[in-house]
This record gives structure tokens, sequence and C-alpha cells, in this order.
């Protein structure tokens, strides 16, 4: 129970650990999207600023060239005129005012736009301050007021400049009255969204009416309630010495400002006038966007934690419960493995025995073969009945295995067929079929046929017994030779001396002659024999075919006109040589051309032709074919395999002893060479020779 049990626990282990990681890195990349939320703050706080101190820098300019406009000499309508023309051109001045250098105002002339009010609305004495401070610096230095009193809005500024020196009136203060609000637009658009509040303090460090109200009133009460928010009196003291960057107020602190429940990143910079006078701007973001994104992380972790801890329960007590039954699974994996051994082992015995295997399902439906099977068979036969896997095989042998086939599935027995010739291929030949039936419960593989094919078997018997028919010969030939040949060689002698005593005319000399032709017969067999007995591994040598086949042709020249037959001999190459026996070799040829006149008619046809075996060459130098083919009568299908027995002749009696093909095969087998048949009825025979080729200038050959 240990060993299961322990698994899971290390799993939830690992579980704890993940979990941390991931509240560490959650924190850690926290801090980077802080970090990343207040660069992103301050880049578009020093945007807005650059706005501000752009539009600012006009109004100044605009100042500055009006004082200019007043220095130049002239009238003072022509003065009044052009100021009246610059303050229609200027949208944010109010009115534009002059006053002596004794304080008095000399001109006032307000914006038609403006409400009637404004001609009274601020008089010399609210202005005497700014006037005072223009004229105490150098002329082009621009003074701004603090908030007018009387101003509804909060935004109306007095901006003053004192005329240049070499001015008619020297001394004088142009005074132009700004409404500040339009200017400062840009820095309305950072406030746009809940999470962000303003902090704006003029030249004369106020709170104006950009800041929240909040903002503003905590920003008054700072010099006896800054201990209660060290982060707003920290950035205080920033935005009073004129610095830029940024700053980040607690959550505690934020929610006393009334900035939400979250840490608060501030970005100040301060917009500036080129007179060096500055303009404090604040925002302050609030992250509690960023702080619920983190706890609904937290609480989705948290419910994954929890499904995960169940499943890793659920699993554990699964795991508990499988222990008991991982030995009962192990056996049977491993036998499994067995069975699969096994099978794969039949598998490979069935593909590389040379029997042929066909399985058949419940259906009698071919469902597999082995390779010696399906080599023979044709492609994609799997699926389909008995018949296509033979379609060279007549109805009644197709017939013949259906009725295997259903007789050992009816009685549960093997059922068999020995040594029966069928014709299941392209050849005819000689099959041992046997139906075996397997379990009935698995259709797929119901019953196996398997099929040996016994031909290339009774081959081998017929060489065997030809072989041994081969060596009775031999013995034979010896003892005929020995026991027979000298009798008859008296007999002879004496039948010449009588019929040579007798005379030519005696009556009785056709018989004496009759003796001799048969007792020179019997001679020639024995000879046969003798010669076939003896006959011994051949000493082998470059024979050159094209003059030897030339010369078998004239010898039988005369034999091919007497019978009326038309002899031909063709070489292929005139370098083309045999290694062979020369006397041998030319034995085999008349022997095979003689033959083949026998078979043939009067007007028949006998050719002898040589070539380079390109089809068949396992020697070093390979193989020479040679064909003897007759348009004759042909050989019987049931004599085909009989011809190179010993004694075995189709000629008529005392035309053959049938030792001639005997012996030729025997030639060549001594050589090293093949020689095969193919015959049939009213079609004629072709003998083909395979003889090893003479190898090259400089090599020897030896044919044991």
């Amino acid at each position: 129970m240990r060993l299961p049990v322990l698994p899971v626990l290390l799993l939830c282990l690992m579980l704890s650990g993940i979990i941390a990681g991931v509240l560490h890195f959650m924190q850690r990349d926290r801090q980077a999207l802080v970090d990343q939320m207040a660069r992103e703050r301050q880049a578009q706080l020093l945007e807005a600023v650059r706005g501000v101190s752009a539009a600012l820098e006009s109004a100044e300019e605009d100042l500055r060239f009006a004082g200019e406009l007043l220095a130049q000499p002239g009238t003072a309508e022509e003065h009044r005129r052009e100021m009246r023309a610059l303050l229609e051109a200027a949208g944010q001045y109010k009115a534009i005012l002059v006053f002596g250098t004794d304080g008095q105002e000399r001109l006032r002339l307000v914006d038609r736009r403006s409400a009637a009010a404004m001609t009274h609305q601020f008089t010399a004495e609210d202005l005497a301050l700014t006037v005072a401070q223009a004229r105490s610096h150098p002329p082009g230095h621009v003074v701004s007021s603090p908030p007018l009193p009387r101003a509804q809005s909060g935004w109306l500024r007095a901006f003053a400049t004192a005329l240049p020196e070499d001015a008619q009136d020297s001394g004088a203060v142009v005074v132009v009255l700004v409404d500040a609000e339009p200017l400062f637009a840009p820095l309305k658009l950072l406030a746009s969204d809940s999470e962000t509040q303003l902090l704006v303090l003029g030249v004369h460090g106020t709170p104006t009416a950009l800041t929240h109200p909040n903002l503003a009133d905590r920003y008054r009460r700072l010099d006896t309630d800054g201990h209660q928010t060290p982060g707003l009196t920290a950035l205080a003291r920033a935005l009073r010495a004129g610095e830029s960057g940024t700053h980040v107020i607690e959550r505690k602190e934020a929610a006393r400002l009334g900035l939400g429940d979250s840490e608060v990143v501030a970005t100040f910079s301060p917009v500036r006038f080129k007179n060096g006078a500055a303009w404090p701007v604040a925002t302050l973001a609030s992250t509690r966007v960023l702080r619920t994104h983190e706890r609904g992380l937290v609480l989705r972790l948290s419910l994954a934690a929890v499904l995960v801890s169940g499943f890793l329960i659920a699993f554990g007590v699964y795991v508990v419960l499988a222990h008991s039954r991982a030995e009962a699974l192990r056996e049977s994996q491993l036998h499994a493995q067995r069975l699969a051994h096994l099978h794969d082992k039949t598998q490979k015995i069935l593909d590389n025995i040379p029997t042929g295997v066909l399985a058949l399902s419940s259906s009698r439906h071919i469902s597999a073969a082995n390779r010696a099977l399906s080599a023979r068979m044709p492609a994609e036969v799997v699926g389909q009945p008995l018949t296509a896997a033979f379609p060279q095989a007549q109805a009644p042998v197709i017939q013949r295995l259906e009725d295997l086939v259903h007789a050992a599935t009816s009685d549960g027995r093997v059922r068999s067929l020995h040594g029966e010739p069928l014709c299941l291929f392209e050849e005819p030949g000689q099959y041992n079929v046997h139906a075996v039936p397997l379990e009935p419960n698995t259709p797929e593989v119901h019953t196996l046929v398997v099929i040996e094919d016994l031909s290339s078997l009774r081959a081998l018997e017929g060489q065997l017994l030809r072989a041994e028919k081969l060596a009775t010969v031999g013995v034979l030939a010896a003892g005929i030779a020995h026991e027979i040949g000298t009798p008859l060689g008296i007999v002879r002698g004496r039948a010449e001396y009588v019929q040579e005593k007798l005379g030519r005319e005696h009556p009785q000399a056709a018989g004496l002659g009759t003796i001799v032709e048969q007792i020179d017969r019997v001679s020639r067999t024995l000879r046969q024999l003798l010669d076939f007995s003896r006959l011994q591994p051949a000493d082998a040598q470059a024979v050159p075919l094209e003059p030897l086949a030339h010369s078998v042709r004239e010898l039988l020249w005369m034999e091919a006109e007497r019978r009326r037959l038309k002899l031909e001999v063709t070489v292929a190459s005139p370098m083309l040589a045999v290694a062979a026996d020369p006397d041998q070799f030319q034995q085999v040829l008349i022997n095979l051309v003689l033959n083949a006149c026998d078979a043939c008619e009067a007007g028949g046809r006998v050719r002898l032709s040589a070539s380079m075996d390109t089809a068949d060459a396992p020697g070093a130098w390979g193989m020479v074919r040679v064909d003897v083919e007759d348009n004759g009568c042909g050989i019987a299908p049931r004599h085909v395999h009989q011809v190179f027995d010993p004694f075995f002749t189709t000629k008529k009696r005392g035309q053959g002893t049938g030792l001639g093909l005997t012996m030729v095969a025997h030639i060549v087998r001594n050589h090293g060479g093949r020689i095969e048949l193919d015959s049939a009825p009213e079609r004629g025979t072709r003998v083909t020779v395979r003889w090893p080729a003479a190898a090259p200038a400089g090599e020897e050959r030896h044919v044991v």
C-alpha cells in the first residue's frame, strides 16, 4: 500500500511547488506590469506637457509682439487699431490693457466675444501686483499672475511684459488677460478615465482648476496633515523642485486619497516658460485593473489547484485499487507477449516452408496465404472465393478441392488427396492436398488448405531411377562385352568361312549373310555399351563452335539429301567456343541431328543453332546454348521424361537401340552442362544443351 501512496504524495508536493512558483512569477510579472504602466503614463504626460508648453510659448510670443507694436512710433489711435487686430487674432486673449509708468491705465480693449461686464470686472488695483512685477523685469520678460480673484472659471490669468527701452513710452506695461483653460486642454485627456486624477499647480504653487478636488484639498493640508500622506508629500516636493519622473503611492495612502484600494502610479513633469517659470503637472493612476486581474488569476489558480488536488486524490484511490490487479495484468501481458512471439514464429515458419498454405474463412473465402503459395497465385486474392486462387484449374479440379474442404469441416477430421495429378497452375503436376479444420470460434481462419507440390520430388525420383539404370547398364555392359563378345566373334568368323566355301551363288549364302549382319548389329550394340561404361572424365579444351558445327553439317549432308530434308546451321559469333572434348562434343551434335532427321518426314527441316546463353550464366565464363530443332512428329507427353533412359526408343524395332540420347545426356553432364527437351505431337521437338563456354585466352578450365 505504501508504493501507490508515495507517488500521490510526491505529486502533491510538486503541485505545491508549482503553485508557489506561479505566485512568485505572478508577483514579479505584476511589478513588471506596474513599471511598464509607469513608463507609458510618463510618455503620455511628457507628450501632453510638450503640447501645453507650445501653446504657452505661442501666447508669450503674441504678448511680446504686442509690446513691439506699442514701441513703434504712431498715434494712440493707430496703436488701438493694432491692438484690436491682435486681440481678435489671438483667440485665447480676452482683453489687452496698457499701464503707463505712473501705474495708470491708458488703454483697455475687451474681446467682443466676452461679456460686456469684462470692462469693469477687473480694476487696476487687481492687476497692480502683476504690473509691478513686469516693470521690475527687463523688457520682453513675461510674468504671470495668480488666478484673478473675481474670475468665475479659475482659469483667467494676466500675462504682462514691459515695453522696450527705445519705445516712446518707455517703462509702460502691456497686460493681456488669457483664458488658460484651452492651453491646458492636452492635460485633460490624461484624466479621461475614472482611474486617473490630475494635480496641476500654477506658477505660484497653488492647485489649478484641473486638479481633482480631493487632491487639491489634500495638497492644501500638507502642512498640517502631511505625515498621513507621505507619498503625496514626496510628490509635492518633487513638483515644487521642478523635477520629472515617477513615484508609487502605497495602497493605504491611496485609499486615504480616495484613489481606490490599489497602488497608485504618479508621473510628474513641469510645463516650463521661456522665462524659467514652470507649472508643475502630475497624473495619479490607480493600478486597480492590475490588482483585479491578479486576483482573478489567483482565484482561477486556486480553483485549478483544488481540482488538481481532487484529481490526485481520486487518482490515488484508483492507484490503490488498481495495485491489486497489477500482477494479473503483468501476467496477462507476459502471456500476450508469448502468444505474439508464437504467432510471429508461426508466421515466419509458414512463410519459409516450401509447402503452400491457404487459409479459408467460414464462408469459404480466402483470408490469408503464405509466401510459397502467394508467389504462384494472382495478386489480391484475399477475400475472394477458392476459384480465384487457381484461375488455370479446370472446374472438376476446383470441385474436388471444395468437396475435400467440405468433408473436412463436416466431420472435423483432416482429409487428404495423395499424389494426385492436378493442373492447379500453368503446368500439370502431382500434389498432396490436405484440408485441415480449425476451431469453429475463429471465423477468419476456419480451414487450412495445405498443398504439397510433388513435381520436383518426382523429377528427383526419376533422376535417381535413371542414375540407377545407368549404373546397372555400366555393370551389365562389362559382363556382356566379356561373356558374349568372344563367342559372337567366333560365330561370325565361321559364318564368313562357310559363305566363302559355298560361294555367292549357293542357296544358303543369303542366310549366312544375314547371320553376319545380325552378328555385326549385336557387336555394335556391345560396342556402345562398352563405350558407355568406359566413359571417363572429359579433358576439356577450347573447341570453336563454328567450324565444328559446319563439319557436322558436311558429315550429315548426304544423309539429309537422301531423306530430302533441309539442314540449317547457325552460329551467332565466329568467336564462340565451348570447353569440351572435341570428339565427344561432335558425337553429341551428330546424335542430336540424326535423331531430329529420324523424326522428320520428307520435306522437313532440321536446324542447328548456337549462341551465348544470357539468361542463365552461373559460371565464371557463362554458358553456350546449343539448340537442335525439327518440325517432325514430336514426342507424346507420357514419353518426354523417358527419352534419356537406357534402351528406351520410339523407333521401329531394329532401327534403334535406345542408347543414343542416353550417351548424349551422359556426355553433357560429364562436361558440367545441362540438357532440356521441349516437344509436343505434330509440333516438333527442340533439344537445348547448355554447355560451359571456353575460358578466355591465358586461363584454364577443368571439367570433372
